[in-house]
């Protein structure tokens, strides 16, 4: 107990007896100074006195997947802006492979006592995932905002990118350039935006007079191995144009058509999905359908500033409208 007040003490510039009050919820110390000692603990990693917990912190957890898919860092430069604009502090929790899981990282968060926490991109988004960490945080009533599209039934405020306008946008820019043989790699079978882009692709074949094999659709991880891997299968039949649901899924597609000799764009055509870091550096360039991440960001901490504030937010999805960006990756489709 005395090292940690003379850790606190230090780093707040005051007297061990001030922290000593504070800790003890005793008058005789500014608001200020008491909201100083306060954030010392919190960043010192001590947890408050029982009959503090429930002030929280200025601190928001940001919890992403991963940081290799350039579009991630994207929404934290975003999100990690919004907050600061709100004087809250963004603490980012970043899931590797084999390390610290998104659960555990929502349990360091509660000890921390966040003030709420935004996820971009999670198990949220997937029905077979355990959720039971969501729903420990609608019971301690900590503000959450989710970003692109969850399962049903977690009852918290959503901003998203409209995947079904997405491939609409996809699907008909390859159709009016004459592709015929269209394919599409999504994520996981549970994963809820590719079951969105899925649907919409059988809807915009089937308003084009055909429809959408299963043959034709491939499941992927997201990254540019697993799009080479599910693209290489749909090119052995015989697609001319791929739709993919992510960036880095896209140009393992090309990989997997220079390795069967194909030309990008003049015999396989591909589009991408996120418009993320660099798409326009490619070769050739990538064709891709762009998320409004910053209108996205912006959003989700105006849900969670809201809900901070001891103000209701919606919980119905708000849905960002997507933006098709015609690079090199996409030709008219090769004559039969």
């Amino acid at each position: 107990m005395t090292r940690r007040l003379a850790q606190v003490a230090k780093k707040v510039g005051v007297s061990e007896a001030t922290v000593s009050r504070v800790l003890n919820n005793k008058p005789g110390v500014s608001e200020a100074t008491r909201q100083s000692v306060l954030s010392a603990l919190d960043v010192l990693g001590y947890e408050r006195p029982t009959q503090l917990r429930g002030e929280r912190a200025r601190l928001v957890g940001l919890v992403l997947p991963e940081l290799q898919n350039p579009i991630f860092p994207a929404f934290a430069e975003v999100i990690g802006g919004a907050l600061a604009q709100q004087g809250l502090t963004p603490v980012l929790c970043t899931q590797t492979k084999g390390g610290v899981s998104e659960a555990d990282y929502v349990e360091l968060l509660l000890q921390q006592q966040v003030s709420g926490v935004v996820f971009a991109g999670g198990l949220y988004a997937q029905a077979d995932a355990p959720h039971d960490h969501y729903r420990q945080l609608a019971d301690r009533k900590i503000p959450v905002v989710l970003v692109n599209a969850a399962i049903e039934h977690l009852g918290f405020p959503a901003v998203s990118c409209d995947d079904s306008v997405a491939v609409e946008q996809a699907w008909r820019h390859l159709a009016s350039l004459g592709h015929e043989r269209i394919g599409v790699v999504l994520g996981p079978a549970d994963h809820q935006p590719s079951l969105r882009k899925l649907t919409a692709a059988r809807a915009a074949a089937k308003a084009g007079g055909g429809e959408l094999p299963d043959e034709h659709v491939a499941r992927a991880m997201f990254s540019l191995e697993g799009g080479q891997a599910a693209a290489t299968r749909l090119l052995e039949r015989g697609v001319t144009g791929i739709i993919c649901a992510s960036d880095p899924i896209a140009l393992g597609a090309v990989r997997a058509a220079r390795r069967r000799g194909l030309e990008v764009p003049g015999e396989v055509s591909v589009v991408g999905f996120d418009d993320s870091a660099f798409m326009n550096c490619t070769e050739p360039p990538l064709t891709t359908v762009r998320q409004p991440i910053e209108a996205m960001g912006r959003a989700a901490v105006e849900l969670l500033a809201l809900q901070i504030g001891g103000s209701s937010a919606p919980t119905e999805e708000l849905l960002f409208e997507p933006e098709l960006v015609v690079r090199g990756s996409t030709g008219q489709a090769p004559r039969a």
